[in-house]
């Protein structure tokens, strides 16, 4: 089968044949001189973002990805195997809080992860700021810390879901990543393959988002749980505002603190709350109670300490620092901070993510080619946030950067993200919307 018809199929609005379908997916898997090249797994990417998949080529999609590698099958672990995905956000670091507080309240939580992708930071990023933390573990190792720790926190191994690797890293450089059914198949392969009953997702909706209207976030947790329900998986979803960073620190150095602040019953609000809310479905998908019953156990796992000291267990069991927990000076620090300022007095009216976003990606903190390597200390401290009555001269962003060329690129995107008004802005809320 020529890649060319294949690429021409779906160029021309046609629908895609199982078969042509189960090419691609072996193309992205192997590379192994069956004729396509990354330019055709290139082409057909672009022409999928452009005209779209149906219903049955999503789901047929991602069985087929799911399928180019081995799936895990956990059932010799004793217990419920919940996991939660968020569809990436700035500032979001919530795997990091709500895992340890479900894995506190009996939960499996075998949670396979992402490197970030465009503007959006990635959860093994954010965990391989702590030294020695190993994201790439054994199928015995990965169980031998679920069964321990009631956690496992890791990346795709090598033949889980391998077609997802190669694609996965080809939509962040070919501005193919807002698709719906590339993001679909994205996600659910790799939780099909880690061999979970049931899954909770965030999708983000917002300008700091991919999905960046209402209608788009909606159409994607539609299609997550149309073929996530259809594989067997319970699933719920929720529709979370990303117009504003998630919390304060945007950066992985940064967001880990912020994420072991929240564990020690601190940190932000809004992270507290949405890693509470997202733990307390995961609960009760897990069926260790209803909404009110899974809810009081996440909070009592919060104020107790028995999430962090999950988390604490989870960095020892996967070779990190653990001392980490208690000393944060154990982490990546950038050598210099400077701050972008408000101009003026009065209320601080808007905040852009993606702005924020891209000004830590352009510090070093995110990756614009597939190869390059992330600088995690380097980030940014949202000092102020919507609705905040701020003097003229007050600190709204704190720098933290290694390159002075890089800082004064990121500063100039930070000086337009933000308005100052007269009067504060309206309440918006963090969850908008929850579907099941």
């Amino acid at each position: 089968m020529r890649p060319r018809d294949v690429i021409r199929t779906k160029r021309d609005h046609g629908e895609l044949s199982p078969e042509q379908i189960d090419a691609f997916v072996a193309a992205a898997a192997h590379l192994d001189g069956s004729g396509w090249e990354r330019y055709h797994l290139t082409a057909l990417l672009m022409a999928i973002y452009l005209n779209g998949l149906s219903p049955a080529e999503t789901a047929y999609l991602t069985v087929a990805m799911a399928n180019s590698g081995r799936r895990l099958d956990l059932s010799d672990i004793a217990g419920p195997k919940v996991d939660k995905h968020s569809s990436g956000g700035v500032g979001d670091k919530t795997s990091l809080i709500l895992g340890p507080l479900a894995a506190a309240c009996g939960v499996i939580v075998p949670m396979m992860s992402g490197r970030g992708l465009g503007h959006t930071g990635g959860t093994l990023d954010k965990l391989e700021a702590i030294a020695g933390f190993r994201v790439r573990l054994s199928e015995e190792e990965f169980r031998t810390a679920l069964r321990r720790v009631g956690l496992g926190m890791i990346g795709p191994t090598a033949d889980m879901a391998p077609a997802d690797r190669t694609l996965y890293a080809l939509r962040d450089v070919t501005a193919t990543v807002e698709s719906i059914p590339l993001i679909t198949a994205s996600i659910l392969s790799k939780k099909l393959a880690e061999g979970i009953d049931g899954l909770v997702m965030d999708v983000k909706c917002g300008r700091g988002a991919f999905m960046q209207t209402r209608p788009e976030a909606q159409a994607l947790a539609a299609s997550l749980l149309r073929v996530g329900t259809a594989n067997g998986l319970r699933m719920r979803a929720l529709i979370t505002a990303m117009d504003v960073p998630l919390g304060c620190a945007v950066g992985h150095t940064l967001e880990v603190i912020e994420a072991i602040e929240v564990l020690k019953s601190r940190g932000p609000h809004d992270v507290r709350e949405l890693s509470i809310l997202l733990a307390t479905r995961m609960v009760e998908l897990a069926g260790l109670g209803d909404a009110a019953q899974a809810e009081q156990k996440v909070r009592a796992a919060l104020a107790s300490g028995a999430g962090l000291d999950v988390f604490r267990r989870c960095i020892e069991q996967q070779g990190g620092d653990a001392r980490v927990i208690d000393d944060y000076h154990r982490l990546p620090t950038a050598p210099y901070t400077a701050a972008v300022v408000a101009p003026r007095r009065g209320f601080l009216t808007q905040m852009n993510a993606q702005d924020v976003g891209i000004a830590t990606l352009l510090l070093g903190g995110g990756r614009q080619r597939a190869d390059d390597t992330i600088d995690p200390a380097v980030g940014i401290l949202c000092r102020a946030k919507p609705g905040e009555f701020v003097s003229a001269g007050a600190t709204i962003y704190e720098v933290h950067y290694r390159d002075v060329q890089r800082w004064h690129e990121a500063r100039e995107r930070l000086e337009g993200s933000f308005t100052i008004g007269e009067t504060p802005p309206p309440d918006t809320p963090l969850v908008l919307e929850e579907l099941v």
